[in-house]
């Protein structure tokens, strides 16, 4: 346990970091740390990433406010979005838990591993001129794409990052707004999801102590420990680095922890 402490530890270090940096809220990294650390433990479970999802969008509760909160004090979030898509949000994220709650884990890792390659791959390649609209979708266009968001983000126990900031980039934002505005999407996703995993019922056997739902108390804490340091260093060097180097780096780690992940599912 004190060599899972310490792993956790360096984590949630890293996690805050990429809250700040990326706005992702830390869950590309969450979800497959809290995967191998509970299997190399030998909780295993065929609801395990369950588990792993919800306590990653637990930690993204504490790591999404203070990102935002940072964000919100250098002027980089727009409001005016944030209102306008929270309620579609939230109702994607609540949907999301029931229709998790039902999967084997191994459907969540491919879930998760493909989502995260196709983000990567557009963040790669996609270029800074394309776009699908000059202003974010409203009315209707709003209502559908909002459910998704929060749907998707908590089938892969991330925040609204990942997702977010590909869809306000390709309606005209620029990336440190839409990084800074993605912070506030997800704290979006992640209070309904959370409360909803906690009354997730998996059973009690073989599952990590301190487990409430699909919530796990320990990881929980010691990630957010890590992460309310680190999360302000991330926040300051979203604001110093080029635009396109940002996005680069978004790129290559999103590739790299999705590429990471299909090989687990794949049984390698």
């Amino acid at each position: 346990m004190f060599e899972m402490a310490v792993a956790l530890m360096a984590v949630g270090g890293l996690a805050g970091i990429l809250a700040g940096l990326f706005g992702v809220g830390g869950g590309m990294v969450l979800v497959p740390a809290f995967y191998y650390a509970f299997t190399s433990l030998g909780f295993a479970h065929d609801k395990l990433m369950q588990i792993c999802l919800a306590t990653s969008l637990a930690t993204i509760v504490v790591t999404s406010l203070r990102s935002l909160t940072s964000h919100s004090k250098r002027g980089g979030v727009d409001w005016q979005v944030l209102r306008g898509w929270a309620p579609g949000i939230a109702v994607g994220a609540l949907t999301s838990v029931v229709f998790a709650a039902q999967l084997k884990s191994v459907t969540l890792q491919w879930i998760f591993g493909c989502l995260g390659m196709g983000i990567g791959l557009y963040m790669a390649f996609g270029r800074s001129d394309w776009r699908l609209a000059e202003q974010m979708p409203r009315g209707l266009r709003c209502w559908i794409l909002s459910p998704l968001v929060g749907f998707f983000s908590v089938l892969m126990g991330i925040g609204g990052g990942s997702l977010g900031v590909p869809i306000m980039t390709l309606h005209g934002m620029r990336i440190h707004q839409a990084i800074a505005t993605s912070s506030g999407f997800g704290l979006l996703i992640a209070v309904p999801s959370v409360v909803g995993f906690f009354f997730v019922a998996l059973g009690s056997e073989n599952l990590p102590p301190f487990t409430i739902g699909a919530v796990n108390l320990v990881a929980f804490g010691i990630i957010i420990a890590m992460t309310l340091i680190t999360t302000p260093i991330g926040v300051a060097l979203a604001h110093k680095l080029e635009a396109q180097r940002l996005k680069r780096y978004f790129a290559i780690f999103l590739v790299f922890v999705a590429l990471n992940m299909l090989r687990k599912a794949a049984g390698y």
